[in-house]
């Protein structure tokens, strides 16, 4: 019987292969010029202006909250949110001390409930908003953007597992003020771990190269360097250990931009695979409810999310999947309102749409490894059960 995996790895043979080649050349491996070529060739694939490679999405998130808090552009320190994503969306803003208030899940796209966000608004004025592309399934990014224009916020945008989804003509992380991606094993490209940020502003992006490594300027534009030396009268010789900002050290390698770059020749064939996949589940499969992509938008998930009738539904669902070697587990995190690290400072937090990805929520394979047929075989196993 064939296994069926969430997740393959989707660095092959021939990558370890060329890796080998390359690292036989005695390259430098720490950041040098192939994290810089990435970082181009990534923004521009995304369609921004800039990107910064880092060493994991988690990583991304952490910097874009605190380059938050140093732009200085922040009007207080509230900020939405979302109850359906990953811990490490939300944990930067506790850690920094900002005032998360959260928002429920929308009943179609499991994003923002754009509803209540703006409820939230009128009631708390919050300067930020951070949002999650759940699982590549794009939300309704014209109401966003509507609703940005009409209360001044800054957006951050999770496209954490989102990668090569479009809404429009448009990839998503080319929303956002900031956007992170992630290029952890199970996503739709890999190098191994690896995050990035993606900006069109340039102070921002500044300000993002020197708080990935440890609040140096070494990584800015000559021009900039210059100036900040220039403004706080350093001379030539403590410049290069001149620490502009309180930093972190959290850059990637050489080594994981290597690979990045083997994936981006592969990025279309991937997206294009999961995208057909998606929509093949979503053709086929009955008795769940699964998320449906905002009209202009364009699907390329790292699974597929579905909500089973209720708590014994999803249990006999999951028992039947495994009988079939077919992997599966909880949505995401579920409801992220439930968890610990949240009721400890918050208490729980409800919503009907949120509390069903919680109790309902499961996921079903969907990687470049499977065709056509491998998911319609799934649907009806999964529509066998009642």
């Amino acid at each position: 019987m064939k296994k069926y995996h969430l997740a393959e790895n989707i660095i092959e043979k021939s990558d370890v292969e060329a890796l080998i080649s390359w690292l036989k050349t005695n390259p430098r491996l720490t950041k040098n010029s192939l994290t810089v070529e990435f970082e181009k060739r990534w923004a521009k694939w995304v369609g921004t202006k800039y990107a910064v490679f880092c060493n994991s999405g988690s990583s991304a998130n952490l910097l874009m909250a605190y380059s938050l808090l140093e732009s200085g552009r922040l009007e207080n320190n509230k900020v939405i949110v979302p109850s359906v994503g990953w811990v490490t969306t939300i944990a930067p803003f506790m850690q920094f001390g900002f005032e998360p208030i959260m928002c429920g899940a929308d009943k179609l796209t499991f994003g923002l409930d754009l509803k209540q966000l703006e409820e939230l608004f009128k009631k708390h004025h919050p300067a930020v908003v951070m949002i999650v592309q759940v699982l590549g399934v794009p939300g309704d990014m014209d109401k966003l953007l509507s609703l940005k224009r009409k209360y001044n916020f800054l957006l951050l945008e999770d496209a954490c597992a989102a990668l090569g989804a479009e809404y429009g003509k448009k990839k998503l992380g080319s929303f956002g003020d900031m956007s992170s991606f992630s290029f952890y094993f199970g996503h739709q490209l890999s190098t191994i771990e690896g995050g990035m940020i993606n900006t069109d502003d340039e102070d921002f992006y500044h300000l993002l190269l020197m708080l990935r490594s440890h609040g140096w300027g070494k990584d800015l534009p000559k021009s900039v360097r210059k100036h900040l030396l220039k403004i706080n009268r350093v001379d030539n010789f403590h410049e290069p250990f001149t620490f502009f900002v309180p930093g972190f050290n959290l850059r990637s390698t050489d080594l994981n931009a290597f690979l990045g770059l083997r994936m981006m020749e592969k990025a279309d064939e991937i997206v294009a695979r999961r995208n057909i996949n998606h929509i093949t589940y979503m053709r086929n499969i009955k008795n769940v409810t699964f998320q449906l992509g905002a009209s202009k938008g364009s699907i390329c998930s790292i699974s597929f999310g579905a909500l089973a009738k209720d708590e014994s539904h999803r249990k006999r669902i999951v028992k039947v999947l495994d009988k079939h070697q077919i992997e599966t587990r909880l949505f995401s995190a579920g409801n992220l309102g439930l968890h610990p690290f949240w009721i400890r400072d918050h208490g729980e937090f409800h919503h009907p749409v949120s509390d069903a990805i919680h109790y309902q929520g499961f996921f079903l394979p969907n990687n470049e490894s499977m065709m056509i047929q491998d998911v319609e075989y799934i649907c009806n196993i999964v529509n066998s059960i009642q």
